[in-house]
């Protein structure tokens, strides 16, 4: 099963952030988006990425929009630095998905929905802070690893699962001592994200609370938008839908709010 040596192992192999990219978050970062534009322009992989995001239905483009300028400018700020991140998560995807089943397209859309999602729910909440915004882009990270960590001995996981009814994250903490969310926290720091964005994610498993207001309650409101997105059709037949345990006592006190918000009926 897994140790943590193979957390270790897992954590080395994480890729530093490309230099090219690196120099594109910093102008982002400080608001410079033309210069930005001209420096993300040299790395093919990252213009691809963000041409193939901004020209899907969502946006509503009739003509594909290619130029990397017009594509920040479109974004605007904020969604500028939370693509980059999201970007930076497809460095870790695997190529092929063994543990759940997801592809290169089923997993980018998730990226995206929980994206406007939770600009929604910042708007609602009348915060306006870029890093917390990017701060959802780190979620998805906790699916990543457990695809790494669980996809060589899915047989003897799914053993596990099946007799004592566990989910993945509740399976590393007995096996290893370490969350899912402990290991996003890592892959933030080794890439460094703001602080913020590490305390949001680590809070939103529901299960280690901040004592700091504003970033528990926002985590309670991640901790919701993943659970509601990850029990949509097309994340169910993944099998997403029991990847880590609902805390339910944790939300109790925004659910009705959260479900108005997001027009459950």
């Amino acid at each position: 099963m897994v140790t943590k040596k193979d957390i270790d192992l897992f954590i080395e192999k994480i890729p530093p952030t490309p230099k090219i990219l690196q120099a594109t978050m910093m102008l982002v970062n400080n608001g410079e988006l033309s210069k930005a534009a001209k420096i993300a322009e040299q790395d093919l992989a990252l213009k691809s990425y963000l041409s193939d995001l901004v020209n899907k239905p969502l946006y509503g483009f009739r003509n594909k929009v290619s130029d990397i300028g017009q594509i920040f400018g479109i974004l605007g700020l904020p969604a500028s630095q939370q693509t980059l991140y999201n970007y930076m998560l497809t460095l870790l995807s695997p190529k092929k998905w063994e543990l759940f089943k997801l592809n290169e397209k089923s997993f980018s859309e998730l990226q995206v929905n929980l994206s406007i999602k939770w600009k929604k729910i910042l708007e609602h909440l009348n915060i306006v802070d870029k890093d917390i915004e990017s701060a959802i882009t780190l979620l998805p990270a906790s699916i990543i690893v457990s695809e790494a960590l669980f996809a060589g001995v899915k047989k003897d996981v799914e053993l596990l699962r099946s007799v004592h009814n566990l989910d993945y994250n509740t399976i590393l903490q007995r096996l290893c001592g370490t969350s899912l969310f402990d290991i996003c926290v890592q892959i933030a720091d080794k890439w460094d994200m703001p602080e913020n964005i590490s305390e949001i994610v680590l809070s939103s498993s529901g299960l280690h609370p901040s004592n700091n207001h504003e970033i528990d309650m926002l985590a309670k409101w991640m901790h919701l938008l993943l659970f509601y997105e990850l029990s949509q059709p097309m994340f169910v037949e993944a099998t997403l839908n029991d990847f880590i345990d609902f805390q339910i006592d944790y939300v109790s006190d925004i659910y009705e709010e959260f479900a108005q918000v997001m027009e459950i009926e």
